[in-house]
């Protein structure tokens, strides 16, 4: 399954008494104005604090930011829910530029600074083209493509949608099967109209940097947070209004993208490495990981024993060697 961490789902119930405050203050023009003045200063703030990566483009009239470091071989960095490019740049895209690769850390369509697709956005598989048409415009060559999480069913996807210009595929920690269950009502209502007038904008106005902290907190258990991440991360960029709500709304759709998607893993021929980190909670390896191995012929997974949902910062070396892997894997062919 995958499902928000026991924090998430803790941040979210106390967002949501701060969403009775919000509805309450919607009752009159003049709180709704205060609650919106609010929320429009912090996210200016956290603009100005986390300005865009340092690559831009235009693909069917929809900006799309990369930060792009290094040279040698093309890899793509493709990050999972509420998160942005910033994630990698914390300190994984530096040691891959300095092993010989072209490292392009995107903005999902909809998160950190990128456009958001509309109504197609919760589907991978548009979000994957979109990527791609962004990679070819940059110059791309044939990338080895790295999702995690939520980025982990875009970069199947991008496998899908042009599998000729894909040189492998890795898998980290990946949502990219299907799961029993749901992700409860509040993903729900944070996608539809409630998420937009009410619980977005309280978020927005009110969400904390402890309540940040104790989220991520659960999310890398049972590792820590690494020094100075909570500071590169750029919370503020994830508790903007549009994001937030557009956030919810890919979570939500994604399960009845991924029956559309797994069928078709079968027919994938280029390498496919798996990491994983055993006491993941987050996306749990015995749906995902070991599920997806199964399918794809010649995929290969990784076991992290005592590692939770990020081991990209946790087992970097980890990480790093699948890619390596992949590399190599792709160059035989």
């Amino acid at each position: 399954m995958i499902r928000p961490p026991e924090s998430q789902r803790h941040r979210l119930r106390r967002l949501m008494l701060l969403g009775g405050l919000g509805l309450a203050a919607l009752s009159t023009k003049a709180c709704s104005r205060v609650l919106a003045d609010r929320a429009e200063a912090r996210e200016a703030e956290a603009e100005r604090r986390y300005p865009p990566p340092g690559r831009d483009t235009l693909v069917n009239g929809k900006r799309v930011f990369a930060d792009i470091r290094g040279r040698g071989r093309d890899l793509v960095l493709i990050h999972g829910a509420s998160g942005n490019s910033r994630d990698f740049t914390f300190a994984l895209a530096d040691r891959l530029a300095g092993l010989g690769f072209r490292v392009t850390s995107f903005d999902r369509p909809g998160l950190g600074w990128s456009d958001d697709l509309g109504d197609a956005g919760v589907s991978p598989l548009a979000q994957a083209a979109h990527l791609i048409g962004a990679a070819r415009q940059f110059g791309l060559r044939r990338p080895i493509v790295l999702g995690q999480s939520y980025g982990g069913a875009v970069a199947m996807a991008w496998a899908l949608t042009d599998p000729g210009y894909t040189a492998a595929i890795v898998s980290v920690s990946g949502a990219t099967n299907v799961w029993q269950g749901g992700l409860g009502a509040l993903t729900a209502l944070t996608s539809g109209p409630l998420g937009s007038a009410v619980i977005a904008p309280t978020v927005a106005a009110y969400a904390t940097m402890d309540l940040a902290k104790s989220a991520l907190e659960k999310t890398f258990a049972p590792d820590s947070i690494p020094p100075g991440y909570l500071e590169h991360i750029g919370v503020g960029l994830a508790t903007r209004r549009r994001q937030f709500v557009e956030n919810a709304r890919q979570l939500d759709g994604l399960k009845r993208h991924l029956a559309v998607m797994e069928p078709a893993y079968g027919t994938l021929r280029m390498p496919l490495e798996i990491v994983f980190g055993a006491e993941d909670r987050t996306v749990w390896p015995s749906v995902h990981g070991e599920v997806l191995v199964r399918q794809v012929p010649g995929a290969r997974l990784t076991m992290l024993p005592g590692t939770g949902h990020m081991p990209h910062h946790s087992q970097p070396d980890a990480v790093i060697a699948a890619i390596t892997r992949a590399r190599d894997r792709a160059g035989q062919r």
